[in-house]
């Protein structure tokens, strides 16, 4: 087959389709990756830009309400018509079999219409795909159950995509003809890569909605250094990934202080600027990196700190490993919460209140829970999330 994979957002939205590219290649397929511009593209693999800095668009020059309209117009807004109208050029070039898209590639549906070959959605959180049995990830109330309620906060992810139409619209000058289809066909399959140890599946998804489990291969290796640092002795691995928001070395001065407090050494992955480490923290305790594999190093640590984000909360909860979550926006309030119903994180901190006693406090909490995130662990160790999935496109 000829896959065209299409994916936009940061390092957990890229890193796992880079596995799907890899994997799928494996297997004989002819596959190309059209990722952000600021991503990393993998070795070995096809890969195009899509004209989109992720990272650019995540940082406003400001907070006040002028600034972040003036970034939203002039950064975001043309950063996803460039991201739309690359995506139909790359895969109109490409002349797939199959469309297998991130929700973020909105023009996706429309140029495999066009082409008329079938689309497939991917999504690392229940978005997209409406249930009453917990509420869409990334709304306003992705903490609440609102029981038969719960379908309805689907709508919200929903009105924000159709606020972005016009702008898919403007990407239809580069399919065939120049136009727009004017029907859109539904996905042929969902690729739910959320595993079900994390999030049971609900009863009322469609058949068409394949629940594969997270996908990831674990082939990286870290720095000879911060494998010394974290085989050295009981650690705590804190990352907030690309969630640069706030005051980085307050947060990592309030992560270092509660870890010393329960004995243990710290690897802070300062990631996109979300963490840094004060001058005053420095120690031989403490290792400070920009990024490692984080699946190379937790299984090493006794304790995580993070964002809450989908690929970091799988990668800790697959790692056996407790964790104490801090979520910023998006879906990781969603995460954070699932987690802690689950056993194998504290109560969520807000963070705003991300202080060294409150850490403090947390991370005794998650030390409680290692049995269990060690019998999760268990449990999403054993899926294959990634074979489950090309399995899915190959019987298309």
């Amino acid at each position: 087959m000829r896959m065209m994979l299409l994916t936009a957002g940061t390092r957990g939205d890229v890193e796992p389709f880079a596995v799907l590219a890899r994997q799928a290649a494996s297997r004989g397929h002819d596959v190309r990756l059209a990722l952000p511009d600021d991503a990393e593209a993998p070795e070995g693999v096809d890969a195009v830009a899509l004209g989109l800095d992720v990272r650019r668009m995540l940082s406003p020059a400001g907070r006040t309400p002028r600034a972040l309209a003036r970034h939203v117009r002039d950064e975001v807004r043309h950063g996803m018509r460039r991201l739309f109208a690359a995506a139909v050029r790359e895969t109109v070039a490409f002349d797939p079999d199959v469309v297998v898209h991130h929700p973020l590639v909105l023009s996706a549906p429309m140029v495999a219409d066009s082409l008329g070959v079938p689309r497939v959605l991917v999504e690392f959180a229940p978005v997209a795909t409406p249930s009453e049995r917990f509420p869409a990830a990334g709304g306003p109330t992705a903490t609440r159950d609102l029981g038969a309620a719960n379908r309805f906060t689907y709508a919200v992810p929903r009105a924000a995509a159709r606020l972005l139409d016009a702008d898919v619209a403007r990407a239809a000058a580069g399919l065939p003809g120049g136009r727009r289809p004017a029907r859109r066909s539904p996905s042929r399959a969902t690729l739910m890569a959320v595993s079900p140890a994390l999030l049971p599946r609900p009863d009322d998804w469609p058949e068409r909605v394949h629940q594969t489990g997270a996908w990831y291969d674990g082939a990286a290796s870290p720095d000879p250094v911060v494998r010394e640092f974290v085989d050295a002795g009981p650690c705590v691995v804190a990352s907030f990934g690309s969630m640069a928001r706030g005051d980085a070395s307050a947060r990592g001065q309030a992560i270092v202080t509660a870890a010393r407090s329960h004995g243990l050494r710290v690897l802070l992955v300062t990631g996109w600027g979300g963490l840094a480490l004060p001058p005053g923290c420095c120690g031989p305790d403490v290792l400070a990196v920009r990024s490692t594999p984080l699946d190379a190093v937790l299984p090493r640590a006794t304790l995580a700190v993070h964002h809450g984000g989908a690929g970091t909360s799988h990668a800790v909860a697959r790692a056996g490993v407790p964790a104490v979550v801090v979520p910023v926006t998006a879906d990781q309030p969603f995460w954070a919460a699932q987690l802690h119903r689950l056993g194998v994180a504290a109560a969520p901190v807000p963070l705003r209140r991300a202080s060294a006693g409150a850490l403090t406090q947390a991370m005794g909490d998650a030390l409680s829970r290692r049995a269990r995130a060690a019998e999760v662990g268990h449990l999403v160790r054993r899926e294959h999330g990634v074979q489950r999935a090309l399995d899915v496109l190959e019987s298309l």
